[in-house]
């Protein structure tokens, strides 16, 4: 089966495709990749790289096509809106040339925001002669809303309409949570909708235990935040709850990781004295595994939103691989996987008081009922968000796409 995958975030920067697309290649499919020039998160393009550049490149055995776009540059909406139109237009334009020799049975979308970046996958299809599949991981125009991108409800509607055009001009729609299924149904028409969750990163698979961790941990109880420190994350609600528990010297919050409010973070726990909060700063996935086992706990917040609440952040699987207790501080479907999987406690979005109670009742319990929500967390993770299981998956459902026989082990819903 020849896959071609679409997806403007690609190695080497770090976003879950990459790991997807070298399982599928391991199963025996063969994959091309079609990206743009990297420039995530940074927002400028590193070297070895050009951002005009139109150029095939061979890696780890990968055939990778990248199409010039316009950097994200850094904290500017326009420029974040060029980067955005500027893949669009290339794959459009300079992706039939570049895959002019290449036969393609199925072309699969990873779609993070925007969604519109499926249109010129919609062109390429009908090029090609092949099926197409969108993994969708946001909901549109829902998520603009939600991050209050846009508010005015014209825009939205017309955003709506093009979105209904996209899910139905797709042989399948993926979608990375359960609550996306039903949003997703009622704009898809005839298109199939099937639930398949992100996998889990391959370093929480088999973690490399003998090498030294570049972070060591402070003796007391650490709960330890991994990840983007942006706005949805509602780290202001975390240092809320790090203000309630100040007097309180055996716990500390660790947050590893850069964002948009990084800056803003270390500022509000200088005025605020937070003696108790650490920024050790971003380090690379192959750490991960190292720092996040040092955990007396980890933590997940989001934003209370109803766009959020249907969502599954990426670290809830990373948490549950790493097998430490869980603090889960947000609403809806991620509250509702760590429950389910009886890896830890979880409370209210955006309530400080709350998230504060729920690190002190973890702090108390017994080190056995801690072990029991680790061990419940990484039995989880193996039945259901697993690379490798996940992977075996995704390239049955592609094969049931191509021959036109959906006939796979997930749950399929039409609309």
């Amino acid at each position: 089966m020849k896959i071609l995958v679409l997806s403007q975030y690609f190695w080497p920067e770090t976003f879950r495709i990459t790991e997807v697309v070298q399982s599928l290649r391991d199963l025996g499919c063969e994959v091309t990749v079609l990206t743009g020039q990297p420039n995530y998160p940074e927002g400028v393009v590193p070297p070895g790289y050009s951002a005009a550049s139109l150029c095939t490149q061979i890696h780890d055995g990968l055939t990778i096509h990248r199409v010039p776009l316009v950097p994200r540059g850094r904290g500017s909406a326009l420029r974040l809106g060029l980067n955005y139109l500027s893949f669009i237009a290339s794959v459009a334009v300079f992706g039939p040339w570049l895959l002019r020799s290449h036969r393609v049975d199925v072309i699969l979308v990873y779609a993070p925001s925007p969604i519109l970046q499926v249109i010129p996958a919609v062109w390429l299809k009908w090029i090609k002669g092949a099926r197409l599949v969108t993994w969708v991981q946001d909901l549109w125009p829902e998520s603009l809303s939600a991050t209050g991108f846009v508010r005015d409800k014209k825009i939205l509607g017309a955003v709506a309409a093009v979105v209904r055009w996209i899910y139905r001009r797709n042989d399948l729609l993926l979608v990375q949570s359960q609550a996306f299924v039903e949003p997703v149904v009622r704009m898809a028409g005839r298109t199939a909708v099937a639930y398949h969750p992100n996998p889990g990163e391959l370093a929480f698979s088999k973690p490399d235990t003998d090498s030294a961790c570049p972070l060591q941990l402070e003796p007391g109880f650490n709960v330890v935040f991994a990840g983007n420190l942006g706005t949805v994350q509602a780290l202001d609600t975390v240092l809320a709850a790090a203000l309630l528990l100040c007097h309180e010297p055996d716990v500390r919050f660790v947050l590893v990781g850069s964002g948009s409010r990084s800056e803003w973070l270390q500022q509000e726990v200088r005025r605020l004295g937070l003696d108790n909060v650490r920024m050790p700063g971003r380090f690379p996935l192959s750490d991960m595994p190292g720092i996040l086992a040092q955990a007396s706990a980890v933590l997940v917040s989001l934003v209370r939103d109803p766009i959020m609440s249907q969502t599954v952040p990426s670290k809830v699987q990373a948490y549950l691989a790493a097998g430490r207790p869980i603090i889960a501080s947000l609403d809806g479907e991620g509250a509702r996987v760590v429950m389910e999987a009886g890896a830890g406690i979880a409370c209210p979005a955006q309530d400080a008081q709350a998230l504060a109670a729920a690190v002190r009742r973890l702090r108390d319990a017994s080190p056995q009922e801690r072990q029991r929500m680790a061990r419940c967390g990484r039995f989880y993770y193996e039945q259901h968000f697993e690379p490798k299981l996940l992977a075996g998956r995704l390239a049955q459902i592609l094969s049931g796409v191509v021959s036109g026989e959906l006939t796979v082990n997930t749950e399929i819903k039409n609309g």
